[in-house]
């Protein structure tokens, strides 16, 4: 029988906050190319191949906010979980300088038997646990590399990302971490819509109340840094949901 491609903690938890974590894991199942995409163990244990030190962080967030988690069991480079089944960068080529073998010469018949496998049980799982409370509320985790080759150094510990059809939480939340003296970016480094994406999915087609956070991954790549930000971050997303009246 095959493990589930996630991971799920304190499915039970009484808070609305379902915390997710799309790229949780850089482990590549054995029946892709041998458990092997053709790159180089450095470039397996980079950012493109999964969110360093989010995994550890959604755990601890999990506990302080006595939240269910989920957290993907895939590389995002076997499939990205946090793209719809439509994006062109589903199955990754090309990231950050780095050629992905397994994937240059996938074709639509392995595309479909990774979208079974993996993404389709992923988001079947997030969305039955997001169902469990009736006034659920999503809380994304990701981190971001300081710097992409070739491009100028990221100068925030903390992005907050949010879409322009859903303003209620995000804004909030970006003064929320100023106070707190954090360098803080607004729908930085990323823009803060994707068409199809877990947040869109879960999220905005659902009407719940929705936070994505990104930290810098060199903040979070210990279980030590993990811990400080969880301890951060945890009274201030529970403060910022209260706020809010939602």
């Amino acid at each position: 029988m095959n493990p589930a491609p996630f991971r799920i903690l304190n499915a039970d938890g009484p808070s609305r906050w379902l915390v997710t974590c799309d790229h949780a894991t850089n482990r590549v199942p054995p029946w892709v190319g041998g458990g092997d995409l053709g790159i180089a163990p450095a470039d397996m244990a980079r950012h493109i191949a999964y969110d360093v030190g989010a995994a550890g962080l959604t755990r601890a967030l999990s506990a302080l906010l006595d939240a269910p988690a989920i957290l993907s069991d895939f590389s995002r480079l076997v499939i990205d979980p946090n793209r719809g089944e439509d994006d062109p960068t589903l199955l990754m080529r090309l990231y950050d300088g780095t050629v992905i073998p397994a994937n240059k010469q996938a074709d639509a018949a392995e595309r479909e038997r990774r979208l079974a496998r993996l993404h389709r049980p992923y988001h079947e799982a997030l969305a039955g646990l997001a169902a469990r409370h009736p006034a659920r509320c999503l809380c994304a985790i990701h981190s971001f590399t300081p710097q992409l080759r070739g491009r100028p150094p990221r100068p925030w510990q903390v992005g907050i990302l949010y879409s322009h059809a859903d303003a209620r939480l995000g804004p909030p939340m970006v003064a929320a971490c100023r106070d707190e003296g954090w360098i803080t970016g607004e729908n930085q480094p990323y823009d803060g819509h994707l068409e199809g994406d877990s947040i869109d999915r879960h999220a905005l087609s659902q009407g719940r109340p929705n936070l994505l956070i990104e930290v810098r991954n060199d903040l979070i790549a210990t279980p030590e840094g993990q811990s400080i930000w969880a301890d951060r971050l945890a009274p201030v997303i529970d403060r910022v949901l209260t706020q809010s009246g939602l």
